[in-house]
């Protein structure tokens, strides 16, 4: 079975970010240190020949892809509404503090979109790509919590937070599933069988 290889980068830094605001799905845009993020990380994705460059339609995430796509010499192929970030609700835009606690329930916030809802959109639109542009080379640039859900389902296992602008190199084939190579710029160290 083809193997498609998988570059999923969270967008660079935003003011939100900075500030340790939930940002959800409002449309904060990068911030001059994101920007900076974005073109740094061409040096490490330019060690590899991408084949298409799909990203979220947020501004952060868009304007990660087209700055990185343009350090590369492509262009953005797409934005995939599934790859937006997960829906916070009235918890958006909140810090950590009294006002944020007041919302929190099971697994997340009230009003807001679950952990397992998130997952499976951003999973079914990874796994969308993987059958379109199978064997070929993805680099995706989405968001922090979507893609650590979203590939923690994919490799069944729990995953840190993902840092701004970030090599997590993916393997998909229709046979084994996914395997993560790279996480946070590290190799994985795969578990030792019990």
């Amino acid at each position: 079975m083809p193997l498609t290889t998988f570059a999923l980068v969270r967008h660079g830094q935003t003011d939100w970010n900075a500030q340790r605001r939930l940002q959800g799905s409002t449309d904060i845009p990068l911030n001059d240190v994101g920007r900076g993020q974005a073109r740094d990380a061409v040096a490490v994705l330019s060690g590899y020949e991408w084949d298409v460059i799909v990203s979220s339609p947020l501004s952060r995430a868009a304007e990660t892809a087209e700055l990185i796509a343009a350090g590369l010499g492509l262009s953005v192929d797409r934005h995939m509404p599934e790859l937006t970030e997960r829906r916070f609700g009235p918890a958006e835009g909140l810090q950590a503090g009294p006002e944020l606690d007041a919302l929190r329930i099971p697994g997340g916030f009230r009003g807001a979109e679950s952990e397992d809802a998130a997952a499976s959109r951003g999973l079914a639109g990874l796994e969308a790509l993987a059958e379109e542009f199978s064997g070929r080379r993805v680099l995706v640039v989405a968001h922090g919590t979507l893609l650590r859900l979203s590939l923690g389902r994919a490799v069944a296992r729990t995953l840190e937070s993902i840092e701004n602008a970030a090599l997590n190199l993916a393997h998909h084939d229709a046979l084994d599933g996914w395997q993560l190579e790279y996480f946070n710029g590290e190799p994985v160290v795969a578990p030792v069988p019990a």
